[in-house]
């Protein structure tokens, strides 16, 4: 039985097919078009799917949509009225479109696809639950799903059993833990809905100053984990910005300008909004194990991508065990809402060892072989050198121990928006220089955005305190005391972004301020080339660490294939590509021909 799920029209559009349960193919649309978090009809993605399992659209038993448009329209509806005349702009912009396509989303989804079957809307708190639970290594366990708005809820709680979800407690628009923390990513400067891992990752150079002005003013926070928002500070219910004047007055001024420099007020601000995010999402897992008993917990919805909330949930416990959905966000939904169908709505049965997930390691994405990429360099008279399987780990150990920044592409693209060793760049996380190298020349980013770790599994509790996997990079642990640094007592009083370039640890390229890491954990299983070649590096070398962010610009969506890591390649300073088995030097390549202003075609985010 083959299941197609759908989620669209906000953003992050994906899809993916489920056949007997089994995950086969997921996808994001954005790496398709390259637009970021394209939220337009994911017929490429959909496309890809049905092509890798080679089917067509007539060939499927169900297609899911991954919320209820009739109901999110009530919402939307409702929401205007309450507010009317305020909004009006906004009413008239949105409406067209809700009432020629998104109300009839099930006869759009049948003339797009060519499909006259079953479609099934599970809710949108319902497909993340899904997206949860149901690929989750737990045979039952509670869960939480937080992100800014589904159809009214904005958080929902419930457990996971066998093969069904169940929720008992939701929080409704407009109270919501996402939309406060995009509101402060609109307020420091960010752009919603893409711009918050920048607020977490700003927090940790400032100081909470505003959490109690948050707590008393913003919202009302009960014990466990409800809250009710003071909603004449913001603006999202009616207007065309997240927050107002009284906003403004309440913090001192006026929203940051994009690309304006950062100050300390804005990373006090994220410290702020980041403590408080920690604070209900703490207080919201001791509620549920009060109330269910259940010792292991589920996350997903956008906020669960927030894994400095994850890992504090982790370490303050009280369960023990969490597992994180690694497309947290509304792409997940697509995934969520196949698998309901077949869990929840089909009944059958689900078996969980209580070790390993289903998600496969999220290696769910379009792959390219060997015949293909040849084919490509070949066609476009692009010089490379082909290595022999066993000399891929040894060479690139090699290049990275020598300083040099690698594009590293193989095996199936990620489904979610971290890179985990399919398509990344990867370097020396034992050099101070390497962070502000790959942010200012290679990814075109903020100066102060940290870089991430790949470890191989087995050696992380030598480097990080972490006593189990972290696969998909949704955790944070502190780098062992063993390996860091004492700040001197004049390092020790620097402020900001002064901080950055301070050597914290042995490992400095992807220790952060705090002596935090965000880090992923490599198993043999999973991406047996990459884990191969940290190991070799570790065996050469002495360190089973290395960096790796994804392989993208600032504004661009993760490479798909050969062509886009080959422009992605030219367009920085990366000093090699490996793709497949074949090696390009930069030294080697000819400049791009016609190439346009990449800068202007990717929006910055």
């Amino acid at each position: 039985m083959r299941i197609l799920g759908i989620s669209a029209f906000y953003h992050d559009s994906a899809a993916c097919v489920v056949e007997d349960g089994k995950i086969i193919s997921a996808a994001q649309e954005e790496r398709f078009t390259r637009k970021k978090h394209d939220f337009s009809f994911p017929k490429n993605a959909i496309n890809f799917c049905l092509q890798n399992s080679g089917i067509t659209a007539k060939d499927l038993d169900f297609v899911a949509f991954y919320d209820k448009p009739f109901i999110k329209f009530e919402r939307i509806l409702m929401t205007y009225l309450a507010f009317a005349p305020l909004g009006i702009k906004s009413f008239i912009t949105s409406m067209p479109l809700w009432i020629k396509q998104r109300v009839w989303m099930k006869e759009f989804i049948k003339k797009e696809l060519g499909y006259d079957d079953k479609i099934i809307f599970p809710e949108h708190h319902e497909s993340h639950a899904a997206s949860a639970f149901f690929p989750s290594p737990f045979q039952e366990a509670a869960f939480i799903t937080v992100d800014g708005v589904g159809e009214w809820a904005t958080t929902s709680c419930g457990v996971g059993k066998d093969n069904k979800i169940e929720i008992f407690k939701e929080l409704h628009f407009p109270h919501s833990l996402g939309l406060l923390y995009s509101a402060f990513t609109y307020y420091t400067g960010f752009k919603v809905n893409s711009g918050e891992y920048k607020v977490m990752g700003l927090a940790p150079y400032g100081e909470p100053k505003y959490k109690d002005l948050m707590l008393t003013e913003l919202m009302d926070l009960k014990e466990d984990g409800s809250f009710k928002m003071n909603m004449k500070y913001f603006n999202y219910c009616a207007g065309l910005t997240m927050t107002n004047r009284r906003f403004d007055k309440l913090f001192g001024g006026p929203p940051r300008k994009p690309e304006s420099e950062l100050t300390q007020r804005e990373m006090d601000l994220a410290r702020s909004v980041q403590d408080v995010t920690e604070e209900v999402m703490v207080r919201m897992g001791r509620n549920i194990y009060k109330e269910t008993g259940q010792k292991k917990l589920c996350l997903a919805g956008g906020v669960a991508l927030n894994c400095v909330a994850n890992g504090r949930i982790l370490r303050e416990g009280p369960f023990v065990d969490i597992w994180i959905q690694p497309s947290a966000g509304d792409a997940g939904g697509a995934l969520g809402a196949a698998l309901f169908v077949w869990y929840q709505y089909l009944e059958n049965k689900r078996v969980a060892d209580g070790e390993k997930d289903f998600q496969l390691g999220s290696y769910l994405g379009p792959e390219f072989r060997n015949g293909d990429i040849s084919g490509y360099l070949k066609n476009n008279n692009i010089p490379y050198v082909e290595l022999g399987d066993e000399e891929i780990p040894e060479k690139i150990a090699d290049l990275i121990n020598d300083q040099k920044v690698i594009g590293w592409f193989q095996g199936r693209m990620e489904f979610g928006p971290r890179a985990l060793g399919s398509r990344s760049i990867v370097g020396d996380a034992r050099s101070s220089k390497m962070q502000e190298i790959m942010n200012l020349k290679i990814k075109f980013r903020e100066s102060f955005r940290p870089f991430a770790p790949s470890v191989i599994e087995e050696k992380a509790p030598d480097y990080f305190e972490i006593d189990r996997e972290s696969p998909y990079m949704l955790l944070t642990a502190m780098v062992r005391k063993e390996i860091r640094r004492k700040m001197t007592k004049e390092e020790e009083k620097l402020f900001g972004i002064d901080k950055l370039n301070v050597v914290r640890s042995s490992i400095p390229a992807i220790t952060h301020i705090d002596y935090s890491a965000r880090l992923q954990t490599v198993n043999k299983k999973d991406n047996h080339l990459y884990h191969r070649m940290i190991s070799k590096f570790d065996e050469k070398y002495g360190c089973p660490v290395i960096i790796n962010t994804s392989f993208n610009v600032r504004g661009e969506p993760i490479v798909c294939t050969p062509h886009d890591a080959y422009l992605c390649f030219m367009r920085t300073d990366m000093d090699y590509l490996i793709i497949g088995n074949f090696l390009l030097d930069k030294r080697d390549q000819k400049s791009l021909d016609k190439d346009i202003d990449w800068r202007k075609k990717f929006e910055l985010d």
